[in-house]
């Protein structure tokens, strides 16, 4: 059964949901430029204006609270705060944080934050190259420090950062994100500061005794060997070692795995960990007082020889299909299943990986846990005003049902939210690839919101506490 309190949510990014990209103050974020170079995103899409979330945050709140939303978990846009990622704080953008977090709690709605969600001011890439210097993590430190010191006294779930290793991933080895590099050991070079950040803005929280709880989210996705072959087994576990337990022990236990440290440095690829940054790490997992995980698909794993398939580049285009087999070589490559149904965009569905992946970071890090995304991204048609998502409802009943089963084997769960409450814009996939369970239409200036059916079956899910989702199983 879900808690009394269960957090039943829905999610949001800044620079996905806000538009208003050069308004009161605000400086420019690395996405600001990113997706002014041509071929970077698709058909050029742009959060210039997104959902306009910035002048319409009362309308979609007031519609969180139809629904029921318990909480609202969104992030906050380091350059509405900081518009030169230091020094002067921009009070318009203090003020329109404030007036989300009021509207929020004004209605019953526990306002959920993330301090980073992938929209780093431009003037530290410029100055530093932004995640590649150690110089970030004061400079981050010092931001949380604005946010904790103006919006804890209403705020008490905060998340450092949002998908740290698939930022680094996207940006520092597949060039699909911003700064556009290509470079193993950079990417993992670069997921060492964020881990570095997460620990100092953790210790941080802690020392000054600020209220409520604190932890940062990881994409997480659970693997299977693609068969009983020694090899594939073997690639499964070199895919633990080097991907899902080397992502969150660094965050959560404050060290790497023995072997995938261990392989990274015979390969040249190990980041540089300097003298205290142990010390530190360590302590910001023994104090994070949650896991956020986003959960979107499982791996499943075979063995790849060192001569194999090499990392590819993910379907952006919604052309089922399109996707090619990805992999390290000398690891593990990652294989379709042939058990399991796949989105246009080639995500696996697989609810099922949902329990393991939470029973697993149960096992591992004895923390509760916070589900900060899980969604399905579609091709939504409007017929006769109205948005029938069946399959959207079908998705989220199978992975709220993972849910309650991870919660039977003894999983300590606080929150669930989707991905996403409107549709906003998808990084690479543009306005095309939606999640919402209010419908915008993009091609209208007026920007109206329209509710879907999963809108209403979500709405069910919330009032009986998700007793509907299981009467049903």
């Amino acid at each position: 059964m879900f808690n009394k309190d269960f957090l039943w949510g829905s999610a949001s990014a800044a620079y996905q949901v806000e538009g208003a990209y050069n308004l009161d103050g605000k400086g420019v974020s690395i996405w600001d430029e990113w997706v002014r170079i041509p071929g970077k995103t698709f058909e050029g899409t742009n959060g210039d204006v997104a959902a306009d979330h910035y002048h319409r945050y009362k309308e979609d709140i007031a519609l969180m609270s139809e629904q029921g939303l318990k909480t609202y978990r969104f992030s906050i846009a380091w350059t509405r705060i900081l518009p030169q990622g230091r020094g002067e704080v921009n009070q318009l953008g203090i003020d329109f944080y404030n007036r989300v977090i009021d509207e929020c709690l004004k209605v019953g709605i526990e306002p959920m934050v993330t301090i980073y969600h992938w929209d780093l001011p431009k003037a530290l890439q410029d100055e530093y190259a932004g995640w590649e210097s150690r110089r970030i993590i004061e400079d981050f430190t010092e931001y949380a420090r604005v946010c904790f010191e103006n919006f804890s006294d209403r705020v008490k779930y905060w998340i450092v950062l949002n998908e740290p290793n698939i930022f680094t991933e996207l940006g520092y080895l597949l060039a699909m994100h911003p700064p556009g590099k290509s470079d193993m050991k950079l990417k993992f070079q670069t997921y060492h500061h964020t881990a570095l950040v997460h620990a100092s803005v953790v210790k941080l929280f802690k020392e000054n005794g600020y209220p409520g709880q604190i932890g940062s989210s990881i994409a997480y996705s659970n693997g299977y060997p693609a068969s009983d072959s020694e090899e594939d087994i073997e690639a499964c576990r070199r895919y633990y070692e080097t991907v899902s337990h080397y992502n969150m022990d660094i965050y959560f236990k404050g060290e790497y795995p023995k072997w995938g440290l261990s392989y990274l440095r015979n390969a040249g690829l190990a980041p540089d960990i300097l003298e205290g940054d142990i010390e530190l790490l360590r302590e910001g997992a023994l104090h994070s007082d949650f896991i956020g995980i986003n959960y979107y698909q499982s791996n499943t794993l075979a063995y790849n020889p060192v001569d194999g398939v090499g990392l590819n580049k993910l379907n952006t285009t919604g052309k089922k299909g399109t996707s090619m087999e990805s992999g390290v070589p000398g690891l593990f490559k990652m294989v379709q299943n042939p058990e399991l149904e796949y989105t246009d965009w080639d995500w696996v569905i697989d609810p099922h990986g949902l329990t393991q992946s939470l029973i697993e970071i149960h096992e591992r890090y004895s923390k509760p846990l916070i589900i900060s995304e899980n969604g399905l991204g579609a091709y939504d048609v409007v017929e006769d005003g109205r948005i029938h998502d069946g399959y959207r409802i079908d998705y989220l009943k199978k992975h709220i049902l993972a849910c309650y089963f991870a919660i039977q084997e003894g999983v300590d769960l606080l929150a669930y939210c989707t991905w996403s409450f409107t549709d906003i814009l998808s990084w690479l996939n543009g306005y095309q690839k939606r999640y919402g369970f209010v419908h915008i239409d993009f091609e209208d200036d007026r920007l109206p919101r329209l509710k879907k059916d999963s809108f209403y079956f979500y709405q069910g899910v919330i009032e009986s506490n998700g007793e509907s989702v299981l009467k049903e199983d």
